[in-house]
C-alpha cells in the first residue's frame, strides 16, 4: 500500500432512504420489527437482512458468489449427478463422505427413498466461495474408486475414505464475498474470517405506526359462475413506511490483512462494497409493495482514528416538515449533527469528508458536495487509496 493509503483506516457510509408502504424485514410473527429510540417506537431493518441484500449486489458487481448452507454433501451430490454424470448411489454416498470428511458434526436425514443412501445435513453452517462445490466434486471423482468400495455413511462415527486434509483446504478458502464480509466457522482450523465490514441496523429518523392491511382474493370461478358470495381467501400482513438512516463502515486495515496487502483488490473490493450497501433494498414481500426506491442522501467519510456513527442525530425523533414529510428535516438533523459532532471531537482524523442526494439545499455539515453517487465514491477512494491507482 501507499503511504496514502496506511494513514486512511474506515470508510464510513450514511445513507437517508425514504421507503414507502412496505415490510422489508419480518420477525418470527411476520410483523414489521421495531425498535424503540429516543422513547419512541421506530420501524426497523435487521443489519443481517441488509446485510445480504448488499452481498447479493455485491457478488454480481464484483462476478464472484459465495455459499452459506449445511447441504455441503447434497451440493457436491448434485454436481456429481448433473454435471458429470455419476450414477445417483454414488454421486450420494461421495456427497455423505464429503460431509464427514469435513470434520463438522452432523445429523443424518431419513434414508432417501429414490436414492439408498443416508442424507447428511451439517450443525453448522460452511461458508466457501461457490467454486468449492466444484472442487469437492473434483475431488470425489479423483478417489472414484476407493468411493466405489467405500460403505455407505450410516451414522455419525462413519469414518469418510476421502482426505481430511484437502476438503479441509477447501473449506479455508475463500473470495471477495469473504475476505470483505468475513467467515465464522469454528469447527474448521484456520477457517475463521474476521469482517472488514460492519453494518448497523437500519432505523427510521422519526416515530413511525404499524399498519394492519386486510386483503382479499377473489376466486375466479366463483366470480364467473356467481354461484356464491364471498372471497376465497381473507387476510392480514403489517406493514409501515418512513425515512431510514442507514450506517456501515469498511476497516481497510482488516480488509487489507485478509488480502494479503493486496492493494488494487482492496480498492476493487471497497468501491464495490460502496455502490452495493447504498443500491440495495431488501426483497421482502417485493411483488405486493415495489419498495424500490433511491436513496436520498449519502455521505461517505475516510478516516484515520474510528467509526463514527450518526445514528444519534436522531435519538429525538424529527418531526414532520410544516408541508408534511420527513426526508428534508431528516437531510438537515443529519448535516447539522454532523458539523457538531466533528466540531466536539477535531477533525484531524477526518481524511475526507463528502455528499450527494436530491436535495437542492446544500449542507456543509457534510462536507464537499458531489453530483452523483459514482463521484462522490471516486472522490472518497481517491482520499482512502489514491487518486485512480492501485493502494
Amino acid at each position: 500500500m501507499t503511504d496514502q493509503s496506511v494513514s486512511a483506516r474506515f470508510i464510513d457510509v450514511h445513507v437517508l432512504q425514504t421507503v414507502p408502504f412496505a415490510n422489508l424485514n419480518r420477525d418470527d410473527t411476520n410483523s414489521v420489527k421495531t425498535v424503540q429510540y429516543g422513547s419512541v417506537l421506530r420501524t426497523r431493518v435487521s443489519s443481517q437482512c441488509w446485510k445480504r441484500a448488499t452481498r447479493g449486489e455485491f457478488e454480481q458487481r464484483i462476478g464472484q458468489a459465495a455459499l452459506r448452507t449445511r447441504r455441503l454433501g447434497e451440493r457436491v451430490t448434485q454436481t456429481l449427478v448433473e454435471e458429470r454424470g455419476w450414477p445417483e448411489d454414488l454421486a450420494a454416498r461421495a456427497g455423505a463422505h464429503v460431509a464427514v470428511a469435513s470434520g463438522i458434526k452432523f445429523d443424518l436425514e431419513q434414508q432417501d427413498k429414490q436414492v439408498q443412501v443416508n442424507k447428511v445435513i451439517g450443525n453448522a453452517m460452511v461458508y466457501v466461495p461457490d467454486t468449492a462445490v466444484a472442487e469437492l466434486a473434483d475431488l470425489a471423482v479423483e478417489h472414484r474408486e476407493e468411493l466405489e468400495k467405500a460403505k455407505d455413511i450410516k451414522k455419525s462415527a462413519d469414518k469418510s475414505c476421502l482426505p481430511k486434509d484437502r476438503v479441509a483446504a477447501v473449506l479455508r478458502s475463500r473470495n471477495g464475498v469473504i475476505n470483505l464480509f468475513g467467515r465464522m466457522l469454528a469447527e474448521v482450523d484456520n477457517a475463521g474470517v474476521d469482517g472488514a465490514v460492519q453494518v448497523a441496523h437500519a432505523m427510521t429518523t422519526h416515530q413511525t405506526d404499524v399498519e394492519i392491511d386486510y386483503f382479499s382474493a377473489v376466486d375466479d370461478v366463483t366470480q364467473a359462475w356467481k354461484d356464491s358470495t364471498g372471497s376465497g381467501h381473507m387476510g392480514h400482513a403489517e406493514f409501515s413506511a418512513g425515512t431510514f438512516y442507514r450506517y456501515a463502515t469498511i476497516d481497510l486495515a482488516e480488509l487489507a490483512t485478509n488480502l494479503g496487502n493486496d492493494g488494487a483488490a482492496a480498492r476493487e473490493l471497497t468501491e464495490a462494497f460502496l455502490h452495493s450497501f447504498v443500491v440495495s433494498v431488501p426483497q421482502a414481500k417485493k411483488n405486493s409493495t415495489a419498495p424500490h426506491t433511491a436513496p436520498d442522501l449519502i455521505h461517505l467519510s475516510v478516516r484515520a482514528d474510528r467509526p463514527l456513527s450518526l445514528a444519534a442525530a436522531f435519538e429525538s425523533p424529527v418531526q414532520a416538515a410544516s408541508e408534511g414529510g420527513y426526508a428534508a428535516v431528516s437531510r438537515q438533523a443529519l448535516a447539522d449533527y454532523a458539523e457538531a459532532v466533528n466540531t466536539f471531537m477535531g477533525n484531524d482524523g477526518i481524511l475526507f469528508t463528502g455528499w450527494t442526494g436530491l436535495d437542492a439545499k446544500d449542507h456543509t455539515g457534510l462536507g464537499d458536495r458531489q453530483t452523483s453517487l459514482a463521484g462522490l465514491v471516486t472522490a472518497a477512494l481517491g482520499n482512502a487509496f489514491g487518486p485512480g491507482v492501485a493502494a
